[in-house]
This record gives structure tokens, C-alpha cells and sequence, in this order.
């Protein structure tokens, strides 16, 4: 199962004949690069490559050759696992060749990975945890429409199962809100899912039905009906409304022993049956394609950045860091990448700041973090850098979304506001207890938590200056401002308030329990009892060298956190220590309880890391 690079050129002229010979290239070479690879998902490949032979051919303007040409337009595989068909398209685009793909396909060390990511130029965004592809395609379309003003069109490959996410939903949701005309979906409707049919088979109609209820315009087709696939892909292209095409298509198309057959999902053909498919779709091709080019004209060039004049605050001043950050926030949109999202909460996490002084930067996506996320993520394609902002409880549910961002390779700041038992009154469902540990498994990330105004302020800003996804935690309630404004906070960094050289123990915080580890050390002076107070401002990267010193200097730690205990302040702290072999007397203060409504005061109390607590814990085991 050999062939030769494709020569024979398909243009945006080519008649439908040639696209059903592209279409069956498509095909053979999705058996072929999955048989050798022994694992993929061919017959998922085999219902899209009609569709897909139609989009290359005639619609999806693109320079092959230039991927970063600003003109050109997207296409996103949101159902990442037909990546045989995707890197099949590649190679009959002449940018992938017949030895990579026949020898590459999920191999160790090879780009061309089991689902498809950006170390590929030609590939925006990783996919394949099914629903993000097309919420991805909706932030792209929009940073499209409303920052860059290019006439580029996000086209985006969906699969029926994908269409049970909430996540999908919500995508449309905001395409129809928005008339997002450059936004077209294509559902490869093929009626069988991993394990079974899917929930609405071929009700093309009731696809349609649920589209159009989000502001959509759907149109049903035969997705193997070559010249209807054409004429709607021309329709969805009219820039008058944002389209979904319904395609119903049939799995394993083309090779009649799998067609339609359940229990072939996920499975590449054994090599006597690739070779009967391979003869069945009429042998291999030499077919390559420069289908439409993207439209000419230059895009309009950004503007240039005015002066960042960040807000100062006093020492001793009380201000609350999610109203820092915010003021921050604004004042850092002078800088024209800078974008911000909002999940309707802007007036409590002080994104209505940013919105005031920069409305055409601000973007609502309104209850729906997940989408936040992924609009963030498609305007960071796009190379704007974004702050996506909510609670940081609600900052969980689109977890998922942040973990492919990395997989992505995406730069984006995200801030958490609201965290901890510290907000007081609300209860335990607005409670950010879990984010620390969600943000700092996050693969390089940037995990930080400021105590006071003035290191929100320095915080916020370096976040619009660092690679990867970065994470800032904010307080809820105003405590006094600890630094004065021109201090600085290096990342990966820290500060000791107290220091000195009778230190019995070493009382660790951040963020609030900062202010709790102060006055305990006021306290505990008042006995006697010398404590060194850390403010450890950087989760993620740590400032182990400090924390070191510490632990050899006073040979007694407590590290008191408004978290649980399990992947917060104290494990990153007890991590770093043991990488140095040390093992201090080490108390460690979190949220193990569920806690309930109350006051801050009450609930730090209750919870077991008030000053109260960090005082007793602190006498423990100083000396030990």
C-alpha cells in the first residue's frame, strides 16, 4: 500500500467529477494512514470526506503555503478523531507527504498525533475532548468580525455524538446573538457513535430544529450529494447569517463490509480488509489541490499602545484585590491586544471597569464559562491576548476547556474572584475551594494569589507579558494594602514581612490567610514567640529557595490556605521542600469541612485557619 506524491492539481474551478476522485483519495489514504498505524478512527473519516472534498476544492480559501496569512480562512475539526481525514487533506494540499503520513500517524515523536494540534501550522486549536471544536470556531469568528475587521470565514467539522454537549449549545447560542455571518458549522450526521447509535440517528430535521432555535440558519443535505453539499456550502458562505449545514452522512462510507456497521468506531481496518477497501474506493490517487485563494487587500494594522498608568494604592488603604485587579485590568487596555471577557458577573469580579474605559474590547458571553473560555481561546489564535474573568468556583466547570488551552499551546490570563470560606454569607456554592489544585495541574501554567491591592496591581499587569495560562486568585472582602506601590513581584517570587534571626517558626500565607499569619505573628511577639511571616504570592512557579531558608532557619513551617487541603498553598510547599530533602516540623491549616453561610470572621474560624488557629498551630510546633 504504496503511493506517489500527489501531482495531478484540483483548482476552485474543478468540476464534481474530480471532486468524487478527491473525495475517494480522501478515503483511501484515511484507511491507509490508520491500517499502518494500527489504531485511529477510519470509518468517522470515511462519512465526512464528501464534504470535506467539497470545502477544500471550492470554498475554504486558504494559502497553503502562507498558514499565518491574516486572509485566510479557518477550518477547525472540532470531532478531532477523523484526523486521518484531516492529515489526507493535508497531503492532497502537497504540505504533508506520502512518507509522514504512511509512517508518522500516531507515532512517538511524530506531529501527525492521534487528534489534531497546533504543532501543525495549519491546525488553530488541539481537539478532540468532543463539543470545544465548534465553540473554538465561534471565538475565532467573532475576534474576526468585531477586532481584526477581515473577511475571513471559521468553518468548523462537527460529529453528531458531539451534539449532546452543552458546550455545543452554548456556542451556537452566542454565533446567533452575535449574527456571526462568517461562522459556518458542517454536522457529519452518520447516525452511529462509539457505541451505538446516536440519540437522534439521522433526524436531520431535528437538528435543524434545535439550530434554528438558537438563531441559526440550518440547512439539511445529503452530505455523499456532491452537488448539493456544494450549493449549500455556497448558501452558508453568503455572509448573510451565521449556518449550520445537517449533513447526513453514512459511516465507513464507501467500503461496504464496515458501512453503517456498528462496532467499527475507533478501529482501523485489518490490513486484508484496508486492501479490499482501498481497491472497493478504486486505488490510489496522485491528486493535489489549491482550491480558493484568500481575498486580497492587506488587513488593517493594530493600533499602536498608549501609556499603562497603573492604579497606586497607599499602605494601610483597604481595598479588596478583585477591585485592584480591575483597575489594573482597565489601565492595561491601553495595550490594543489586550481583551476581556466577561460570564455576567463583571460589576462583583470588576470587569465592568475595563468594559467602561474599552467597550469595543469587552466581550459578554453572559452565563456560559465554558464559552467565555473558548471565545478567549479563539481570540488568543487570533494573537490578542485575553483576560477571561468569573468566580472562581464557576471557573471549574470549564476545566476542560483550560486543559485543551494548553494542549493548545493558547497564552491567556484568567482571574478567579470570590475564592475561599472568606466571601462570607453567599455559602459553599460560591466558594472557590478547588482552583488552586485546578489551575496549578494545569500543564505550565502560572498560578498567583495576591494578599493585598498593590500586588494585584503588579500581578495583573505581568500576566499580559507571560506565555501559557496564566491564573490570578482575588479576595472578596477589602483588607489593608501591605506593600507600597512601587514594590515589585517578580513571578516565582515571594515576600517575607517578618523576619529575624530568634524566628521560631515560619508562618506561610497568601491572599487572605496573609492577613491571619500577621496578626497571629503580632500575638505570638506579645508572648514571646518570634515568627517569621511569608507572603507566597506565586502558587505556581514557588519560591522553594525562600521557603528553604526558611525551613533550615526556624525548622517549624504553617502554611494556613482558604482551600482545601488537597493541591493548595501546603501541598505545593510540602512538595518543594521534600525536592530539597527537608522535613521541618510543618503544620498545615485548609478547608476540611463543608462550610456554610456566616461572616468572614466566622467562617475562617470555623474553618481552622483564623489567626486563632494559625497561633495554636504555631505553638505546636515551634521548637520541635
Amino acid at each position: 500500500m504504496t503511493a506517489q506524491a500527489p501531482t495531478t492539481p484540483l483548482g476552485p474551478g474543478t468540476d464534481l467529477d474530480q471532486v468524487f476522485e478527491l473525495a475517494q483519495q480522501l478515503r483511501v489514504d484515511s484507511v491507509r494512514a490508520s491500517t499502518s498505524a494500527g489504531s485511529g478512527h477510519p470509518t468517522s473519516s470515511l462519512s465526512a470526506a464528501d464534504l470535506m472534498a467539497v470545502l477544500m476544492t471550492r470554498h475554504l480559501r486558504y494559502d497553503w503555503e502562507n498558514p499565518d496569512d491574516p486572509r485566510n480562512d479557518h477550518l477547525v475539526f472540532s470531532k478531532g478523531h477523523a484526523s486521518p481525514l484531516l492529515y489526507a487533506m493535508f497531503r492532497a494540499a502537497g504540505v504533508v507527504g506520502e512518507e509522514e503520513l504512511m509512517t508518522g500517524y500516531r507515532r512517538f515523536g511524530s506531529r501527525l498525533q492521534g487528534h489534531p494540534t497546533p504543532v501543525l501550522p495549519w491546525v488553530d486549536v488541539a481537539t478532540g475532548s468532543l463539543g470545544q471544536g465548534i465553540a473554538y470556531a465561534v471565538g475565532i469568528a467573532l475576534a474576526g468580525r468585531e477586532l481584526e475587521a477581515l473577511p475571513y470565514r471559521v468553518w468548523t467539522l462537527c460529529g453528531d455524538s458531539e451534539m449532546t454537549e452543552g458546550s455545543v449549545w452554548e456556542a451556537l447560542d452566542k454565533a446567533g446573538r452575535h449574527r456571526l455571518a462568517n461562522f459556518v458549522a458542517i454536522v457529519d450526521v452518520n447516525r452511529l457513535g462509539q457505541n451505538g447509535p446516536t440519540e437522534l440517528g439521522w433526524d436531520t430535521e431535528a437538528y435543524a430544529r434545535r439550530v434554528e432555535a438558537f438563531g441559526c440558519r440550518a440547512i439539511t443535505v445529503d452530505g455523499h450529494d456532491l452537488k448539493a453539499v456544494d450549493e449549500a456550502l455556497t448558501v452558508a458562505a453568503d455572509g448573510r447569517a451565521p449556518t449550520v449545514v445537517v449533513a447526513r452522512t453514512v459511516k465507513g462510507r464507501g467500503v461496504s463490509e464496515v458501512a453503517d456497521q456498528e462496532g467499527w468506531h475507533g478501529k482501523p481496518l485489518p490490513a486484508d480488509l484496508a486492501d479490499r477497501a482501498v481497491a472497493e474506493l478504486g486505488g490510489l490517487r496522485r491528486l493535489s489541490v489549491r482550491g480558493p485563494r484568500p481575498p486580497a487587500g492587506a488587513p488593517a494594522p493594530r493600533p499602536a499602545a498608549g501609556p499603562v498608568e497603573l492604579p497606586r494604592y497607599e499602605a494601610g488603604e483597604k481595598v479588596a484585590t478583585r477591585a485592584a485587579f480591575g483597575k489594573a485590568l482597565a489601565a492595561l487596555g491601553a495595550r490594543p491586544e489586550i481583551v476581556a471577557l466577561d460570564a455576567e458577573v463583571g460589576n462583583s469580579t470588576h470587569v465592568e471597569d475595563f468594559r467602561k474605559a474599552h467597550p469595543e474590547r469587552h466581550f459578554q458571553t453572559y452565563i456560559a464559562e465554558q464559552q467565555m473560555i473558548a471565545t478567549a481561546v479563539g481570540m488568543a489564535v487570533r494573537g490578542y491576548h485575553p483576560y477571561a474573568t468569573t468566580f472562581a468556583a464557576f471557573l471549574t466547570r470549564a476545566h476542560d476547556f483550560i486543559r485543551m488551552a494548553s494542549i493548545s499551546r493558547i497564552t491567556m490570563a484568567l482571574c478567579g474572584t470570590h475564592c475561599g470560606v472568606e466571601i462570607g454569607a453567599d455559602g459553599p456554592s460560591q466558594m472557590g475551594l478547588e482552583d488552586l489544585a485546578m489551575m496549578r495541574a494545569v500543564h505550565g501554567s502560572t498560578v498567583l494569589y495576591p494578599g493585598d491591592a498593590a500586588c494585584a496591581v503588579a500581578l495583573t499587569a505581568a500576566m499580559a507579558d507571560l506565555s501559557g495560562i496564566s491564573y490570578l486568585r482575588t479576595t472578596r472582602g477589602a483588607y489593608p494594602v501591605l506593600y507600597p506601590p512601587e514594590e515589585t513581584f517578580p513571578v516565582g517570587g515571594s515576600k517575607t514581612l517578618r523576619r529575624g534571626d530568634e524566628d521560631a517558626v515560619s508562618l506561610i500565607g497568601a491572599g487572605v490567610t496573609l492577613h491571619e499569619c500577621l496578626a497571629a505573628a503580632d500575638e505570638l511577639a506579645a508572648d514571646g514567640i518570634h515568627a517569621r511571616v511569608i507572603d507566597l504570592y506565586s502558587v505556581k512557579p514557588l519560591d522553594t529557595e525562600t521557603l528553604a531558608q526558611a525551613a533550615r532557619e526556624t525548622g517549624a513551617l504553617v502554611v494556613a490556605e482558604d482551600h482545601h487541603p488537597e493541591g493548595g498553598l501546603g501541598e505545593a510547599v510540602q512538595s518543594a521542600l521534600a525536592t530539597r530533602g527537608l522535613a521541618p516540623a510543618l503544620a498545615h491549616l485548609a478547608v476540611t469541612r463543608l462550610p456554610g453561610s456566616g461572616t468572614s470572621a466566622e467562617l475562617l474560624d470555623d474553618a481552622g485557619i483564623s489567626r486563632t488557629h494559625i497561633v495554636r498551630a504555631a505553638r505546636s510546633v515551634a521548637g520541635r
